[in-house]
């Protein structure tokens, strides 16, 4: 079954014996696994033994599971990142036995699976696993969230650092960093720690957070689209200072203009950006091209035309040994675009 907070805790509270949690992504095993542990810890006086490794030895896991306490509670068994395919036939059929009857012990264990063709493959052992701890306590996977969840995930993160993250703020995060949550966690940290632990703006994101050339580029046509070129020139001017190269911030510029052209000659002959996403052999996200499609709606094709002459003249004089330097031949591009086209 996938994972619920409230039938985890209802099984904590009932005294469940086993808690298995396992997914193909290391972050949300693991917090699951911890947050079960913290719940059992307040609920109780029970004492922690952990067994690292794939594949603990039978006899530690009965040494651990079989000590009566000193203080009369259970011994919780934590079992991080165990692998049941690292246990051979014999002594994974122990380990089987000993997680439906061990009476002193609450086992807690994580494991974490490959996908393959967008499903979890957990292997005959895996899966054997999961139904020897569903029978004998709680076992769940925990499926990679989508965008929205990502977004409250980071705000919850941000909040046990008392620090204000808003929507906007955390999709820029996600932008930037992708969908690596122990990376995302650590930006929020760090971004936390670099605002003094008030509020983690949009601004601030694109100043101190993961440099992404495209994310940075994709804030440079908004800037630019929008007729603001001194903001675009102020985000140029950072990537600049931190070395990028030059045709590679023109290529990123040309890749969005390209698709604002491709979105506008699509939207006249009425195919969606689904379409065009398939047509062109993209394999970034579709939803960039619903967004460059919306973009588009500000420009007539002329001036996109326009747009797309001022970029290949840029290209031209990047690699051409144009005597001017890089920086000037890009911020005048930027002020061109800028003036090229945009909110009419």
């Amino acid at each position: 079954m996938l994972y619920n907070k409230t039938r985890c805790n209802e099984a904590i509270e009932a005294g469940a014996g086993v808690f298995f949690f396992y997914s193909a992504d290391l972050f949300l095993a693991r917090s699951a696994a911890e947050k079960a542990l913290a719940a059992l810890a307040r609920t109780s006086d029970d004492e922690i033994t952990t067994l690292d490794g794939p594949a603990p030895a039978v006899e530690s896991l009965v040494m651990a599971a079989g000590t009566i306490s000193f203080f009369g509670t259970r011994r919780v068994v934590y079992l991080p990142g165990m692998q049941p395919s690292a246990y051979g036939e014999k002594d994974f059929g122990e380990l089987c036995d000993l997680l439906t009857s061990a009476e002193n012990s609450v086992f807690v264990l994580y494991s974490v699976f490959p996908m393959e063709r967008d499903k979890l493959k957990l292997g005959k052992l895996g899966k054997k696993l999961v139904a020897v701890c569903e029978k004998a306590g709680y076992a769940a996977q925990l499926e990679h969230p989508g965008p929205q969840q990502m977004r409250a995930i980071l705000r919850q993160r941000a909040g046990q650092l008392n620090t204000t993250l808003s929507e906007n703020a955390a999709a820029a995060i996600l932008e930037r960093c992708g969908q690596d949550l122990f990376l995302l966690e650590n930006e929020v940290d760090k971004l936390a720690a670099a605002s003094g632990y008030t509020e983690i703006t949009p601004a601030l994101v694109v100043e101190m957070g993961t440099r992404d050339l495209e994310a940075d580029v994709f804030d440079m046509v908004r800037c630019v689209t929008s007729k603001n070129a001194a903001r675009a020139c102020e985000i140029l001017g950072v990537l600049l200072r931190l070395k990028t190269d030059p045709p590679s911030i023109a290529a990123a510029l040309a890749s969005s203009f390209v698709d604002m052209y491709r979105m506008k000659a699509a939207q006249a002959a009425k195919i969606d950006y689904m379409q065009v996403h398939k047509d062109f052999g993209y394999t970034g996200k579709p939803a960039r091209l619903q967004i460059s499609g919306r973009t588009a709606a500000r420009y007539t094709s002329a001036q996109l035309a326009a747009c797309l002459d001022i970029l290949a003249e840029l290209d031209e004089d990047l690699k051409g040994g144009c005597p001017i330097e890089a920086d000037v031949l890009l911020q005048t591009a930027l002020c061109r675009l800028a003036a090229a086209g945009g909110v009419r």
